[in-house]
């Protein structure tokens, strides 16, 4: 008589039990492409993230951070953040950027490392800046 409480006990417990969930259905969508930033060259060959001191063509330099995530700072000589936004490494001789707070366009300069090691780039507008990465 014990077993036949406890089995009709268990069978009970079972019935009222909550199935187990359905698995869920696999993710059939493609993954979302990466930043184009992210393991993107500079016409340096190196990485297009870092930091980078720039000179733009009126001689004021500004220091710019591109970040992996595709977005930038800039600041001035004092440390004042002068400029934000997002940027993207098309090819090694096409960065583009779009600042924050603009009006949403995107902007490509042409860059280029000359025989003497020198790396320019230069806006649609013909202002040549020199660009000098900023190791460590």
């Amino acid at each position: 008589m014990k077993k036949i409480l406890i089995v009709a006990a268990v069978a009970a417990v079972a019935a009222c039990s909550k199935p187990a969930p359905a698995p869920e259905a696999a993710d059939t969508a493609a993954p979302a492409a990466a930043t184009p930033a992210t393991g993107s060259l500079a016409a340096d060959g190196k990485s297009s993230d870092g930091t980078f001191k720039v000179t733009n063509a009126d001689g004021k330099t500004i220091t710019e951070v591109d970040k992996p995530d595709g977005t930038y700072t800039d600041t001035d000589a004092s440390g004042k953040v002068t400029e934000t936004g997002k940027w993207n490494q098309k090819s090694p001789t096409e960065f583009c950027f779009t600042k924050d707070g603009g009006d949403g366009k995107e902007v490509c300069n042409t860059e280029g490392v000359d025989a003497k090691g020198v790396w320019t780039s230069k806006s649609p507008d013909g202002k040549v800046a020199t660009v000098v990465r900023v190791e460590g």
